[in-house]
């Protein structure tokens, strides 16, 4: 890699600037969430759910009986929430990505200043370096030592080398080096400009929760069509209806059967989660990783700035050669203060350091993550032409023979959990490749160890101990010395120096890798390639796994991962292609993540429950009564009627369902994601169903009266005293197992859980005893003879959803692949 420049450019004039943005030459970014305000209200009022209930409150408005399009309300309150919590979710998500964007440091009449990246224009100059990504197509004016990785666009795995003239696309990013390019494509022009956009959008899409949602939905819509079509045949034909009694039936057949909040709860759960996630300074790129993260089972931990505080000390210079101490230092004051892009070990020696000698560099080899070591060769400045000589700083046991003395004196020192680097001269200058075989040019002989503190975070410990208890395992991998990674580790209770495995020796085939990783806690000298495979290794175990890290060396396996995850502070292609970023760059911000993916996994599961139960229950109803119907007459038997008018449905959902379901879905959950929620669902709502839907018409059948049982007075529809108090009877029974499914469903019970079931029974016995309610909602409890069947059906029904509750947990995990893998409950925040 050779040092290429151009006369150093100045960039753009603020006129030029002006006329660009003017021309709209500006590298204009797509909307941050994906969608502006008035989509998000126009996605939310225009939905297929309100476009059905819309259509059967227009006919209950036909009948004149407005108390029984009462369930129209649903509408509003529907899309009102959608609307108030997607914003919120928008506005948040905003907010944090002006905090977390890639900031390029864009050159304006000599001056060079961080910027947006929409403030870039056609003709930019943008300085780069590692870690840097490149935001908009470019030609390079610039080049020292420039290695660029375009593999996230490109799949080429090696970092090419590029020289003054060269081009660089848009998503792809530096790896070692520096310099500067001219913007020549900018906004939508871009290389990578639709592909970050897409990426970037605030969506609810390819969620494995999302997509069984929707196949359930599936399922149920072709359930609608024989049930809907049978009910209006029964409704107008059979029963001998009028037209306004068929219709109102029809509907209250209809109504209970669409799963009016399933999505809409879980459209909440996901946007309350983003701005719950904001709060904690946690920028959430695409909203399925929070529920992917609760799916996690290993977690790959970068060591240094996750584990470790990005800062370091220096702590010692360890003589090793011949060389004087005041050389040693003079060399290691050069070395950091040309070098131009500096790491955390470089920053602390130039504090040590703060003197440099008048040396000029001839010379530069950067730090990649593959060779392990950067060099410099050097010159005095006035007068000199003698060389300074050719220095090489990086790790001892990759320069060195690793079972040499001075290796293994870094490796004893390093097992303290040090860093050590090696200072060490050799006999030709640095730019010059290595023969095949060699790590580094010429004979290296070394000079000095440099050791460096490394300061644990102080809530590490705890954010491991909380994976421990939820059996996510966690893996070290980290490109520093074995040994002092595995003495990292150990101080957080994870393996030891001992048994800390050098990557260097790692099998290369998948299985055997994967055997590897599996039983391994702690990996050091990892190069980046490796990261990468050790996480497919992982994931071909059935793994779900997310990797956290914050370096350049990170972003090929944070964007493998199942769930990236990168400190703020790290560099702009580890936050670009992560999924989630934690602003505040604190690793004990992760647990929060987890939380709240398994109070969305979770608490959806619930409602799901809730939802599903009401809709079997309801298509059932519908088919035994319409089959019901049917069989009267072809018998000559009185016609069966759907026992409901619309208000009643309605009101059996309030306390059941609609608002036990809200509360549900944003209450703390902290019990571990698992495969199978379309599974789980409808091996519980499917047996629930069917028993509240046969033990509802068993009820109504007994104490069925007979005729059709409708008064119809002016524009008014109602039902006769007798049939009023049957439809009443059967209401108590479809109520009470209801109320009971709730109760099953909200366990394991805690003070407000008692309290939401015991409003919601409680609320169910005022609107069934209170005159006022009765009248109001067509109600008549007085009939206690039929009251006797209804609650005997009752406790048959709630004692077979308890049998249910107690049999269908154990044959799912029977059956499961998940079977071997604890689930544990635990106290959630909040």
């Amino acid at each position: 890699m050779s040092m290429t420049t151009e006369t150093v450019n100045p960039g753009l004039t603020a006129a030029e600037v002006a006329d660009r943005v003017a021309a709209g030459q500006v590298n204009a970014m797509p909307d941050r969430s994906g969608r502006s305000v008035s989509d998000i209200v126009r996605a939310n009022v225009f939905t297929r759910i309100n476009a059905i209930l819309g259509v059967l409150f227009a006919i209950v408005a036909f009948t004149g009986s407005f108390i029984n399009g009462l369930f129209g309300l649903l509408i509003i309150a529907n899309s009102t929430i959608g609307i108030v919590q997607e914003i919120r979710a928008k506005r948040t998500l905003d907010k944090l990505a002006i905090v977390g964007q890639t900031r390029p440091r864009v050159r304006r009449e000599g001056e060079v200043a961080e910027l947006s990246p929409d403030e870039v224009v056609l003709d930019d100059i943008i300085e780069i370096g590692a870690g840097d990504q490149i935001v908009v197509d470019g030609e390079i004016i610039e080049a020292t030592a420039l290695d660029v990785d375009e593999s996230l666009l490109t799949g080429e795995a090696d970092p090419i080398d590029k020289d003054a003239g060269a081009k660089v696309l848009s998503g792809s990013f530096v790896v070692a080096g520096g310099g500067a390019y001219r913007a020549t494509k900018v906004g939508a022009d871009a290389y990578a400009a639709q592909l970050a956009a897409e990426a970037s959008k605030f969506t609810l899409v390819s969620s494995e929760l999302r997509s069984g949602i929707d196949q359930i939905l599936r399922v149920i819509t072709w359930l609608l069509i024989p049930a809907g079509l049978l009910t209006i045949v029964n409704q107008l034909f059979i029963s001998n209806n009028d037209l306004k009694p068929a219709l109102l039936g029809m509907v209250a057949a209809l109504v209970p059967m669409v799963p009016e909040g399933l999505v809409l709860m879980t459209s909440i759960a996901f946007a309350v989660g983003v701005v719950r996630l904001g709060q904690r300074q946690c920028l959430v790129n695409e909203l399925p990783a929070i529920e992917g993260l609760a799916r996690v089972n290993v977690v790959c931990a970068d060591k240094t700035g996750t584990l470790t505080e990005n800062g370091m000390r220096l702590a010692e210079v360890r003589l090793v050669g011949n060389e004087s101490a005041e050389t040693s230092g003079q060399v290691l004051a050069a070395l950091a203060a040309h070098d131009p892009r500096p790491n955390t070990s470089m920053i602390a020696v130039a504090e040590a350091y703060p003197s440099p000698p008048a040396w000029t560099v001839s010379a530069i080899k950067p730090f990649t993550s593959v060779t392990k070591w950067s060099g410099m060769s050097l010159r005095p400045e006035a007068g000199g032409a003698a060389d300074a000589g050719h220095w090489l700083i990086g790790a001892p046991d990759v320069l060195l023979d690793p079972e040499g003395d001075t290796a293994r004196l870094a490796s004893d020192i390093g097992a303290a959990g040090l860093r050590v680097l090696l200072l060490a001269r050799t006999d030709v200058p640095v730019d010059i490749e290595p023969e095949v075989g060699e790590i580094a040019p010429g004979t290296v002989t070394p000079v000095a160890l440099v050791v460096l503190e490394q300061r644990v975070r102080p809530d590490a410990r705890d954010t491991i101990d909380y994976f421990e208890q939820q059996h996510v395992a966690v893996k070290v991998i980290s490109g520093d010395n074995a040994r002092s990674v595995g003495a990292v580790a150990a101080s957080l209770g994870l393996g030891s120096a001992d048994t800390s495995v050098d990557a260097r020796e790692l099998p290369a085939g998948t299985d055997e890798l994967a055997e590897v990783v599996e039983h391994g806690v702690t990996f050091g000298r990892v190069r980046p390639d490796q990261k990468r495979a050790m996480v497919k290794a992982l994931q071909s175990r059935d793994n779900t796994v997310a990797m956290t890290g914050d370096g350049v060396n990170d972003v090929l396996a944070l964007k493998d991962a199942d769930i990236g995850v990168a400190m703020g502070s790290g560099s702009s292609a580890a936050r670009s292609v992560a999924q989630i970023v934690l602003l505040d760059n604190k690793f004990a911000t992760l647990p929060y993540v987890v939380g709240e993916g398994r109070r969305v996994i979770g608490n959806i599961e619930r409602v799901s429950n809730l939802f599903l139960t009401k809709t079997v229950y309801a298509v059932l109803l519908a088919l035994f009564v319409g089959i019901g119907g049917l069989l009267g007459k072809l018998l000559g038997a009185d016609p069966l009627s759907y026992p409901f008018q619309p208000i009643h449905v309605t009101i059996s959902a309030w306390f059941t369902i609609g608002i036990p379901a809200f509360v549900l879905s944003l209450a703390p959950n902290n019990e571990r994601a698992r495969r199978g929620f379309v599974r789980r669902v409808l091996l519980t709502a499917v047996p629930n169903g069917i028993i509240v839907g046969l033990c509802t018409f068993v009820t109504y059948v007994i104490v069925n009266p007979g005729g059709t049982g409708v008064e119809v007075g002016g524009d008014a529809v109602n039902l006769s005293p007798p049939q009023t108090q049957a439809a009443t009877a059967a209401l108590m029974t479809l109520i009470a197992i209801a109320v009971y499914v709730l109760a099953v469903v909200a366990r394991p019970y805690n003070w407000w859980k008692v309290i939401l079931i015991a409003v919601s029974a409680g609320a169910y016995v005022l609107i069934f005893a209170w005159p006022f309610t009765q009248d109001l909602f067509r109600l008549d409890s007085s009939n206690w003879e039929m009251n006797s069947v209804a609650l005997i059906a009752a406790a048959v029904g709630i004692a077979l959803v308890e049998a249910v509750s107690r049999v269908v947990p154990r044959w799912i995990a029977a059956h499961s692949t998940d079977a071997g893998q604890p689930i544990e409950t635990v106290a959630a925040e909040g």
